[in-house]
């Protein structure tokens, strides 16, 4: 049992990978997988099919992706994680339309979780470029990470141009008022562990909403969290300068719901 680096269903060569290297132009999903089965997996569909469609002008069908993700899962171990691409054969910088259909690279590795936390959030003015499309281009993620890391911090959530704070570099971000989980309103990248908590949160009647969060609002606020596909909800302890308290209801509703998404086979 390995980890690979597939494309199409098939090993990866390196003239395959060459032109990969030195281009931008290409959106991705990133899942884990636990026993072989897989939590959201109409999600991430749902994400590499919109994506596709967004920047290609057409996308692969799902029984083929499925068919790729699944020719990855068999070669490497029962928990792992796993980054499905999607790009298009004709290249950077080129305005190719829908006759030229997308390919989609798959590559696995260890099993993740993230940190433990609790972590300190610097709060960076920056707004993603196309943030409903979760995208390779996304340099500033990085930049702005060592940027909060040399100023102590541990990583660094995203302040708009209106003052409201929207996600975090790889991450949502979800609050709590003491009774209910509230979400931030501004234009981010909707992430699928977002999604699946929301749902479950609805099912088993934990209130939420959604409403703008500005760095003056947090003081109001029992709790902060940051979530992405290693987790339901990592602590945060400060944003900024304002710092946060515990709230560990908060954290086990989140696990809670998470846990009750089916994970299925793909």
């Amino acid at each position: 049992m390995s980890f690979v680096v597939q494309r199409n269903g098939l090993a990866a060569t390196t003239e395959e990978l060459t032109p990969l290297a030195f281009a931008g132009y290409a959106h991705f999903t990133a899942l884990q997988v636990r026993d072989g089965r897989v939590r959201g997996l109409d999600l991430h569909l749902e994400r590499l099919r919109s994506a596709s469609v967004e920047m290609f002008g057409r996308a692969l069908p799902d029984d083929r992706v499925r068919s790729y993700l699944r020719t990855a899962l068999r070669a490497g171990p029962a928990d792992l994680s796993l980054i499905a691409t999607v790009y298009s054969p004709a290249g950077e910088f080129t305005a190719a339309g829908p006759e030229v259909e997308p390919e989609l690279l798959v590559r696995t590795g260890p099993a993740a979780t993230g940190p433990e936390g609790p972590l300190a959030l610097a709060a960076v003015e920056h707004e993603r470029e196309l943030p409903a499309v979760k995208h390779v281009g996304e340099v500033a993620k990085t930049y702005h990470l060592r940027q909060a890391v040399e100023q102590g911090f541990d990583d660094a959530a995203f302040v708009d141009r209106r003052g409201r704070l929207s996600e975090a570099t790889i991450w949502n971000l979800a609050f709590w008022d003491g009774d209910s989980v509230v979400w931030p309103a501004a234009e981010m990248l909707t992430g699928t562990t977002m999604v699946i908590i929301r749902r479950q949160l609805e099912h088993l009647g934990i209130p939420q909403r959604t409403e703008e969060i500005s760095l003056d609002d947090l003081p109001a606020l029992a709790g902060a969290v940051v979530m992405n596909s290693w987790t339901p909800g990592i602590p945060v302890h400060r944003i900024g300068p304002v710092p946060l308290p515990d709230a560990p209801l908060f954290l086990k509703q989140l696990h809670q719901a998470y846990d009750a998404e089916p994970s299925l086979p793909l």
